[in-house]
């Protein structure tokens, strides 16, 4: 009889294990399994049965979460907690099947694993909660845990493992689970309590999995997470020193930070996140040089880390030591000759360098790898431009076909046609590009107005983008090529609607600001709001995320051409001499050529005149007047 008993219960078993990889056909066989066991059937030892359910979150020695069951869980309406089973949608009582017990039901289990492969979650996740809280249900509170990260909020599970933890206070591993909940749930106070009993218990244990994915994103929760950090013991503890000393680094704190970092250093000294973690914090109180030393002195103990390699060369190119971080790159690519992100950048640090032929060597060795062919093709495209190998980086330029790299590579391609005056081509070159990738249709409308412009022809590139705007009228580029190329004055109407248009689109954009400050001073030489705009992005500093030279430069020369406009000539040449001795353009040196004029310094005049017409062949109508004005 017992024999018996426990075939049937190792089939159930069998089902149980099958039911949890999603396998639907044991359904029949698992209800007929059920109806022909025996209610005594469920009395055998508990402790002789083995785990039946397979659960994403493991136990070690040291238990931890496993984080890919503890990410990313979808908010779900928070699940009661039921006392009996008979209680759950109808189902059956458990005493139809067994008398009561304190273990978990397996015909329970049976019927949730049902429901789960159901997708009905919340039934599942019901009778596996009421089910963990009875004795020796280790493996059923693991599996009701897994179910309710998928399926509540992390509140409510940090609220169910909670209470299962104190009901079983002796269980290590359900501290773990519960600290990395509270951490996830920025419930400090009970995380630092948690970790602390952790820490109580072993000092050394592997917090690591437990910190993963908990880092907030915020300053207010980072420094409530320090403060809960701060009283704990983490000197034997790496894991532990080393989130101390990320906290204390991004807090400006990096005297304390590298004690931290330090302490997680003597346990682990060769691991590579710590090594760079040091060296981000040294940057902030020694000399480049310390640094650096300490980086070779880490990679010579460390020759097969490719990650310390690149963090010394990114740092080295940092600090604009270009030719040490490229003789690092040819020693790396020697030591990783497959790797093709070091022949990459082993490439492009030679290009920067002037080192063509190595570059060239690199690229052609890239090309090899069907990945990086078109980035390949892209640099060696290039390479050869800044050698003036124009027609040999036409054929490379043509070849590229990866879409994030194409329309930059046809760019490329359209100016080396125009250069050799053939328009015919270059237009073709836009036209093919449209075919082949639909996506930069409106781009290719952009550029080719551009080439109508600049052949005189404003007419007709107009024309064009008006015909494209109506194919792609949501499109912002299209729109705002139209809107510069329309008067300011005759068009006055038609072009502050365009640009107030492109303004609600995106008030942010400053380009479209810009523009707008032109127009409005253009027909209004006192324009406040004009004069508000182009004020405000010649303000912006260099260190703003928002600052971009070039629009700060047309921004100048908008005041610029407004003060001369008002004949206010020592403005202008406020606004103009230094960024024209620092940067000339054709248009910022006209504004002060005019200037000089209004006040009579024909001195600077000739001067400058001189200047502009070295620089730009000025007053001979050289086509690049136009590009440059435009």
């Amino acid at each position: 009889m017992h024999n018996d008993q426990s075939s049937i219960r190792a089939l159930l078993n069998v089902v149980i294990e099958r039911l949890c990889q999603r396998y639907k056909l044991t359904l029949s066989l698992a209800v007929c399994l059920c109806l022909m066991t025996p209610a005594h059937a469920s009395h055998i030892d508990a402790a002789s049965e083995p785990n039946v359910l397979e659960i994403s979150i493991p136990l070690k020695k040291d238990p931890v979460i496993n984080s890919s069951a503890a990410l990313d869980t979808p908010t779900y309406a928070e699940t009661q907690l039921v006392e009996n089973v008979e209680n759950v949608d109808g189902l059956a009582p458990s005493s139809l099947w067994q008398p009561a017990l304190n273990e978990p039901s397996l015909y329970a289990l049976l019927d949730a694993e049902f429901a789960a492969d159901r997708d009905d979650d919340q039934r599942a996740l019901t009778i596996y909660k009421q089910q963990s809280f009875k004795e020796d249900a280790t493996a059923v509170f693991e599996r009701a845990l897994n179910l309710s990260l998928r399926n509540e909020r992390v509140e409510d599970s940090l609220q169910f493992a909670k209470s299962w933890q104190d009901q079983n206070p002796d269980h290590v591993p359900a501290w773990f689970y519960v600290a990395h909940l509270a951490l996830r749930a920025h419930d400090y106070i009970l995380a630092g309590e948690t970790l602390n009993r952790i820490l109580r218990y072993d000092p050394r244990a592997d917090l690591s999995e437990i910190l993963i994915g908990i880092y907030p994103n915020n300053d207010e929760d980072k420094r409530e997470l320090l403060a809960a950090l701060q009283p704990l013991d983490s000197e034997q503890n790496a894991s532990l020193s080393v989130l101390k000393a990320g906290l204390l680094y991004q807090f400006n704190e990096p005297e304390i930070a590298i004690v931290h970092i330090n302490r997680a250093l003597e346990h682990q000294p060769d691991y590579v996140p710590f090594i760079t973690l040091k060296a981000d914090i040294l940057r902030k109180i020694v000399t480049s040089e310390t640094v650096v030393n300490y980086l070779s002195q880490a990679r010579m103990r460390n020759p097969d880390s490719k990650s310390l390699y690149l963090y010394e060369i990114r740092y080295l190119l940092d600090l604009k030591q270009s030719q040490d971080a490229w003789q690092l790159l040819l020693d790396a690519h020697n030591r990783f000759s497959d790797d093709a992100e070091i022949t990459l950048l082993a490439a492009l640090v030679s290009l920067d360098n002037e080192k063509y032929g190595s570059a060239d060597q690199l690229l052609n060795d890239l090309a090899k790898t069907p990945a990086y062919l078109d980035r390949a093709y892209y640099y060696l495209g290039i390479s050869a431009e800044r050698q003036q190998h124009f027609t040999q980086a036409k054929y490379y330029l043509n070849s590229v076909m990866q879409e994030d790299l194409v329309l930059e590579a046809r760019r490329k391609v359209v100016a080396f046609e125009l250069l050799d005056n053939d328009v015919d081509a270059a237009m073709a070159t836009l036209e093919q590009l449209r075919k082949d990738f639909s996506v930069f249709a409106p781009d290719t409308f952009v550029l080719q107005a551009d080439i109508l412009w600049q052949q005189n022809e404003p007419d007709e590139a107009l024309r064009l983008l008006t015909r494209a705007a109506r194919k792609y009228p949501d499109n912002e580029a299209l729109l705002f090529a139209r809107a510069q190329l329309l008067d300011d004055k005759k068009d006055y109407i038609v072009k502050r609607t365009l640009l107030n248009h492109l303004q609600a689109l995106d008030p942010s954009n400053l380009s479209y600001q810009l523009s707008y400050a032109q127009l409005l001073l253009a027909n209004e030489r006192s324009s406040e709001q004009g004069l508000a705009l182009a004020t405000n992005i010649i303000q912006i500093r260099y260190d703003d995320p928002r600052y971009d030279n070039e629009l700060h430069l047309q921004a100048l020369n908008v005041l610029a051409s407004n003060a001369l406009a008002n004949e206010n000539y020592q403005q202008v040449i406020d606004y103009l001499q230094t960024p024209y001795d620092v940067l000339p353009t054709l248009r910022s040196g006209t504004l002060l050529l005019r200037a000089y004029q209004g006040l009579g310094e024909n001195e600077k005049v000739e001067t400058l005149l001189t200047d502009l017409q070295q620089r730009f062949s000025f007053g001979q109508r050289n086509i690049n007047d136009s590009i440059q004005l435009y």
